[in-house]
């Protein structure tokens, strides 16, 4: 039962990672566009992390791995 509320908690922070990553894009206009490249890594990088978390069972390496993940990607979407 309490992987089930740790999968849930990790769930909403996920999805919390969507707004928050829209909301940088706004803020941070000029510096999206400088460091695009860079950027593509970081989501890279954590997308590879984040799995590597998910084969090793370690949910807080996944959790903070995807949420750099899904933040950066929605920062580069605008």
């Amino acid at each position: 039962m309490q992987e089930i509320w740790k999968l849930g908690i990790g769930i909403v922070f996920l999805l919390l990672g969507i707004p928050f990553g829209k909301f940088l894009a706004k803020i941070t206009n000029e510096e999206l566009k400088d460091g695009q490249k860079y950027f593509k890594l970081i989501i890279l990088f954590s997308l590879i992390g984040g799995f590597v978390g998910l084969i090793i069972r370690d949910d807080i390496l996944m959790f903070s791995l995807f949420f750099i993940a899904i933040v950066t990607s929605k920062s580069l979407k605008k």
